[in-house]
């Protein structure tokens, strides 16, 4: 199969486009900058930006699948920062699927399509939308993610993943983000006893390969579907972010903190982002603090039904994989 994966140089892209390599597949990487290190492997890298609709429909020419990784993450508190890779670039891509007689599309969501500002425990895909966001990530996310549902049809089967926290060697954005905040060994944080989800990277990475395979296998089961990935091990925040800073070397001492204070510390650090225009992520806004404030852990059974997922690398046996290469690097 020739799989064209946009994002394909990002923490998550790159590790579905070493897998597919690995079983044989011809593999495209799109994204805005180079990527040398998949280059050697022999993955084909083209530069381009999913918001520039033309790029993507030359780069697609010729493929019989696209893995959509490709989004705006974070903080910042600009909705026009989002909308434009996440809703536009979302667009763009279900056009190339169109315009090149593409039949199979996996779309990486985010479980935070779900969240509004109560626990999450145990919930599966019916669980609705939120009336309304106070973030963009997740609101952009939510639009990408029902036009992605409602573009399945008998000629371009799609299916929507919605891992949750991915981590795992490679990681450029929880990891170095905890270790910053933990550089003076003390970590605040509101919610250190909730229960959340989170995923190892080649968990996440063979997901995306299974739902592409039964668009193929099962495009009636699967398509116009959205299931919730995790590593089926529900665990307590502050134990996964303590072991996770352990790989490195850090131990840290997690204070726990009022999730009011820190909901209205995030809602004032948002309104001041706001009003001075600064373009920078805040470290804390209204969103972010509730998320850190509740559990969010979810019921995968319908993935491991109709895709046949399991985690295959457990927490444990994650966390050891990556604490091995930061010794590598000592």
């Amino acid at each position: 199969m020739r799989v064209l994966v946009t994002g394909g140089g990002g923490f998550l892209g790159s590790a579905i486009c070493r897998q597919l390599l690995v079983r044989g597949d011809e593999v495209i990487a799109f994204q805005r900058s180079a990527a040398g290190e998949l280059e050697s492997l022999g993955i084909k890298v083209t530069r381009g930006d999913i918001v520039d609709a033309e790029s993507l429909i030359t780069a697609s020419q010729g493929v019989d699948a696209i893995i959509h990784t490709a989004a705006k993450a974070g903080l910042s508190v600009k909705y026009d920062d989002y909308f434009g890779p996440n809703v536009t670039g979302t667009e763009n891509v279900l056009n190339a699927c169109r315009r090149n007689g593409i039949e199979k599309l996996v779309f990486t969501s985010s479980p935070s399509v779900t969240h509004a500002d109560g626990d999450i425990e145990g919930a599966d895909e019916s669980l609705p939308y939120p009336e309304s966001y106070n973030s963009p990530y997740p609101e952009t996310k939510a639009l990408a993610e029902q036009q992605i549902m409602a573009a399945n049809c008998r000629e371009l089967r799609t299916v929507s993943l919605r891992p949750h926290l991915i981590w795992g060697p490679g990681d450029t954005h929880l990891l170095p983000k905890l270790l910053e905040k933990a550089r003076h060994g003390k970590l605040k944080l509101p919610g250190p006893d909730k229960l959340i989800d989170t995923i190892y990277i080649d968990n996440a990475a063979s997901a995306h390969l299974l739902a592409l395979d039964k668009l193929e296998t099962q495009p009636g089961v699967v398509g116009g579907k959205t299931y919730f990935i995790s590593n089926d091990e529900p665990i307590a925040q502050g134990k996964i972010i303590r072991g996770l800073l352990e790989t490195a070397g850090v131990t840290v001492d997690i204070q726990a903190v009022s999730p009011r204070l820190a909901i209205t510390a995030g809602t004032v650090i948002e309104a001041g982002w706001k009003l001075l225009g600064l373009k920078s992520d805040p470290p804390l806004t209204r969103w972010s603090a509730e998320h850190l404030s509740t559990a969010h852990w979810y019921d995968i059974s319908a993935a491991k039904r109709d895709l046949g997922y399991r985690a295959e690398v457990s927490i444990a046996e994650g966390l050891k994989r990556l604490a091995s290469t930061f010794q590598t690097q000592l």
